[in-house]
């Protein structure tokens, strides 16, 4: 059994590229797996703390999942450049506009996909169309990554970090210092609250409440993914493109590890300090947040390049590289599989719950079966994602 083990990762290492940077492959998988693990337990009512995001401002580790993917975007995108140093820049940014209507039109098309079958009352047309929401990750990522791209193809080094810093500093200027009201007329600004901000307010006015993820927030609903917050997201992306910049630099992979180890440790403690005065919030995308998960982002890239370049241990990354090749697939499978799971009907219950409280609850307990249930998911998910990738199968927008 090990040495069949052994022989199926080094058939999935084999099959790489000599040019590829196996590292950021084995990162852009390790964080796809954390997404979907974390998106799918067992029961919402039982899942673990750090699996879950903080409530407001604060940090656990799961909310450092999805800024990764976007620091990661940052840094394929400046490596991929060199691959196409043969087009104008028109044609690069035609390219970057397709990949983000695409992203943004796979976004819409998993907002469209569910229905409630437990409320037969409610039409198709009151439950998702009247009620869309138009933002979500995949559009994040699509909105993001155009506006990068623009960025990187007109600004050299300078022009990025100052493009950094001033996303950051329109973001925060609005937050602090724009006013707003209410239906009632009440005057706000410079508040942090949830369902009480600046960020809050404008999706609110622009989105509306029925097209957002925190409908009854009050007293405005808004979305994570939000339309103000997506300027300190693109400041995530151009700062993974900065981290790309220097993993292309001709120094040694010792040195490239030690940058990338001194640049997260001191972004890290520069976001705690910071912490203080603009509290770290996912939900805001706050700079402090920022400087957090570009952070560790580079902490844990320097970590999978010492481990599989510098010391070569390699097979353990085998499974990752399989969910990183693919990883819209991926994300886009296990949304739509998700999704099936509370809309197939198992006598009075649902398929997902049906599962759980039969199978999952009864054989290991509440949160343990939640999280096995969890785990399940994912190796059924490997199981479809390798034989993808064994036929060259890959999605890409």
């Amino acid at each position: 059994m090990l040495a069949a083990l052994k022989a199926h990762c080094d058939a999935i290492l084999a099959a790489l590229p000599a040019q590829r940077l196996l590292a950021l492959d084995v990162l852009r998988g390790l964080t796809i797996t954390a997404m979907i693990l974390v998106n799918n337990p067992g029961s919402w009512n039982y899942v673990y703390g750090p699996l879950r995001h903080a409530p407001w401002h604060g940090w656990t580790i799961t909310d450092l999942i999805f800024p990764f993917f976007i620091v990661i975007v940052g840094i394929s995108l400046q490596l991929s450049l060199q691959h196409r140093r043969q087009q104008s820049r028109r044609q690069l940014i035609g390219h970057a506009a397709g990949r983000s209507l695409k992203l943004i039109g796979l976004g819409l098309f998993l907002a469209l996909f569910y229905f409630s079958v437990a409320d037969p009352a409610a039409g198709y047309l009151q439950q998702k169309l009247q009620s869309l929401r138009w933002l979500g990750v995949l559009q994040r990522i699509g909105l993001v990554y155009v506006l990068t791209v623009l960025i990187v193809l007109y600004c050299g080094t300078r022009g990025r970090l100052a493009w950094l810093c001033g996303l950051s500093a329109v973001y925060l200027f609005a937050m602090w210092y724009l006013p707003y009201q209410d239906s009632q007329g009440n005057r706000f600004s410079g508040l942090l609250e949830s369902g009480n901000n600046f960020a809050a307010w404008l999706d609110h006015t622009v989105l509306g409440a029925a097209h957002v993820y925190y409908r009854t927030a009050t007293p405005f609903a808004f979305d994570p993914e939000g339309i103000w917050s997506t300027l300190p997201a693109t400041a995530s992306c151009l700062s993974g493109v900065l981290l790309g910049q220097w993993l292309q630099t001709e120094r040694s992979l010792a040195q490239k590890i030690r940058g990338l180890l001194l640049a997260g440790v001191v972004a890290v403690w520069l976001a705690e300090l910071w912490h203080f005065s603009l509290p770290i919030n996912k939900n805001l995308w706050t700079p402090s947040f920022v400087l957090l998960s570009s952070g560790y982002c580079a902490i844990a890239l320097a970590a999978c390049i010492w481990l599989c370049d510098i010391k070569r241990w390699r097979r353990w990354s085998a499974p990752f590289v399989v969910f990183g090749a693919n990883a819209i697939l991926f994300f886009m499978l296990a949304g739509i599989s998700s999704r099936l799971l509370v809309m197939i009907p198992v006598g009075d219950e649902l398929l997902k719950g049906w599962l759980f409280k039969q199978l999952f609850q009864p054989l290991f307990g509440d949160l343990n079966g939640s999280l096995a249930f969890a785990l399940v998911f994912l190796l059924l998910s490997y199981l479809l994602m390798h034989w993808c990738y064994r036929r060259g199968v890959i999605f890409k927008v």
